[in-house]
């Protein structure tokens, strides 16, 4: 029996959010804020905390510093039962500054310990001992990226079904995906990843490309939901001008109430990852519908786009 469900690499930050700043800085000046929230940040971190609320055995390794911001960030992913024997520690955790001005933000990011993790901190026999590898904030992790694509052929060799969010590329470049991607089952990419990881113009375009090297694509698209495809089969919220024939055309409910006008809310879509793995994870295949489900959290975070530490307190599961 494995040992773990899930085994995520990546990386693990404080979220400090200053809110009611103008959009506009002036310099030299001494600006005050309406508020004020420390929240666990980073993709990776937040799926593991929310795998683990949701019951899932979850190990995640990452590079955190030896400080206090480092301890705090690892307190929250232990009161939630995630294990973290694999940790490496380095100087200087990383930590994101958050300015929310309503549908936009300012992240100011120092990656500290966030761009350390190395190949050789890895201990790739307790990560094979999972079901699942997962893997987040590539571009990020710029110790560990050379390596990314012989890690996943790895995993998959040791019989691991895996998965991959990129997220953005501060660089813009979205070098060595092309490498990584035979050995991913699941790709979990937005809109604009998607259209920049494909080279595509629209997002149509990015999901065909995508589907030829990737088993399942499921692509995030805002306050609209979300579009998978599966062996050709399609399923989802996504807009889909014209449509083919042939094709599978399902409405899929967008599963979160917590949204702000049309734009995607960063945040609320780390715990809708969360429940799309836990239910891969119980029925071993992509569901037929997304859970109706419903993530909460304080009015003036939903504003932001962030979610309060123990953000999987607020699910309540009606299907």
């Amino acid at each position: 029996m494995s040992k773990l469900d899930i085994a995520i690499v990546g990386e693990i930050n404080l979220d400090l959010i200053l809110y009611g700043l103008p959009e506009d800085l002036p310099t030299e000046r001494e600006l005050l804020a309406s508020g004020f929230a420390i929240t666990l940040g980073s993709s990776s971190a937040i799926l593991a905390h929310n795998l683990a609320a949701l019951g899932c055995r979850v190990g995640f390794v990452t590079k955190v510093g030896d400080d206090s911001f480092g301890a705090l960030a690892l307190e929250r992913l232990r009161e939630r039962g995630v294990d973290l024997t694999g940790i490496a520690h380095g100087a200087t955790s990383g930590v994101t500054l958050i300015l929310p001005h309503g549908v936009r933000r300012h992240i100011l990011t120092y990656p500290g310990t966030i761009s350390e993790l190395r190949f050789e901190d890895l201990d790739l026999d307790y990560l094979a001992s999972a079901r699942h590898f997962h893997m987040s904030s590539l571009f990020l992790q710029r110790e560990l990226l050379p390596h990314v694509p012989e890690l996943f052929r790895r995993m998959k060799s040791a019989g691991l079904s895996t998965s991959l969010d990129t997220n953005d590329d501060p660089g813009e470049r979205w070098d060595g995906v092309d490498e990584i991607l035979p050995y991913v089952d699941i790709l979990l990419p937005n809109e604009r990843e998607a259209m920049k990881m494909s080279g595509a113009e629209d997002l149509e375009s990015a999901l065909s490309r995508l589907a030829q090297k990737v088993e399942t694509v499921v692509v995030k698209t805002g306050a609209s939901g979300a579009v998978a495809v599966r062996g050709g089969r399609r399923a989802g919220n996504g807009h889909r001008p014209g449509g083919r024939r042939g094709q599978l055309r399902r409405r899929v409910p967008l599963p979160i109430s917590a949204r702000s006008g049309s734009h995607e809310m960063p945040g609320v879509w780390k715990p809708l990852r969360s429940i799309f793995h836990d239910r891969l994870r119980r029925h071993g295949s992509v569901p037929r519908r997304w859970p109706n489900a419903r993530v909460s959290a304080p009015a003036r975070h939903q504003q932001s786009g962030a979610i309060r530490l123990g953000a999987l307190e607020g699910l309540d599961f009606q299907g």
